[in-house]
């Protein structure tokens, strides 16, 4: 991943989303060249001059401060998320990630994923393949086994293998946008990774859909969400999702986990569909 390119880019994206009156800038109906804020105004709310600001979105962030950047996001609006993506953006650190291979999976965490027999487990790697799962887990969201393995992650799951827009209905947009976002925020710790650039480059060409997500540079980290899936086999299910993460394996994104509420109809559910995994 070209860094300096990723930080213009995402400077740009955040510039062209603020209108003048959302910022309190009198727009006086002239012609705008630009989508959003112009670099001066933005510059200008941001405190900084405008060849400093221009200098970073050229993608030269190494000798800018982080009381600059925060002051630039501060303009931007960002959120919490996007602010850290500009701050590893701006001082990346060069650690060089797995590459293109499948980390190995410790014999400790997969007796851990298959001893959990109520609830569905995932382990993914860095490019969010799906590395490890218990049978609750197949049978939730379909036989990682029967997937080709260059293809076995959460975002070939997503936007290129069937059936997962169908498991999640009229939902699948916003959570896809939301990998998307989760995939942006991973990227931005692995500056030189190349095989997670090999992983966007494919789904770009793969996936319309995801190609145009992608360039939209969706940033938030996914930590947990709530899942409202429609399973062909048990009905709808609402789960509760945590990702867990394992400090001590950098490769590896974490340990996705799911959970109903105690006594619902979806952990009943979960339970028929355990009898059959």
């Amino acid at each position: 991943m070209d860094v300096r390119t990723e930080l213009g880019d995402f400077l740009k994206s955040r510039r062209a989303r603020l209108r003048p009156e959302d910022v309190g800038i009198r727009d006086y109906g002239g012609f705008r060249r630009v989508a959003g804020l112009r670099r001066e105004e933005l510059a200008r709310l941001a405190g900084v001059s405008i060849a400093h600001y221009t200098r970073l979105e050229q993608g030269k962030g190494g000798s800018v401060s982080p009381e600059v950047l925060n002051a630039i996001g501060n303009a931007l609006r960002l959120a919490p998320d996007e602010l850290a993506h500009l701050h590893r953006l701006a001082h990346p650190r060069h650690r060089t990630g797995p590459g293109p291979g499948r980390p190995e999976v410790r014999p400790g965490l997969r007796h851990l994923i298959a001893s959990f027999t109520l609830t569905p487990a995932l382990l993914t790697g860095g490019h969010t393949q799906v590395l490890a799962w218990n049978p609750l887990a197949a049978a939730l969201f379909g036989d990682f086994a029967e997937v080709p393995e260059e293809q076995r992650s959460i975002t070939h799951l997503m936007f290129v293998i069937p059936g997962m827009c169908a498991l999640h209905g009229e939902r699948w947009e916003q959570v896809a946008r939301e990998h998307v976002g989760h995939l942006r925020s991973l990227a931005g710790r692995r500056p030189e990774d190349t095989g997670f650039a090999e992983h966007i480059d494919e789904l770009r060409a793969a996936s319309r859909v995801f190609d145009r997500m992608w360039v939209e540079h969706p940033v938030a980290q996914v930590r947990n969400r709530v899942y409202h899936l429609d399973h062909p086999r048990v009905g709808r299910l609402v789960l509760f999702g945590e990702l867990l993460p394992l400090p001590d394996d950098p490769d590896l994104s974490g340990l996705d986990l799911f959970a109903a509420k105690l006594g619902s109809p979806s952990e009943a559910a979960l339970r028929r569909l355990a009898e059959t995994a």
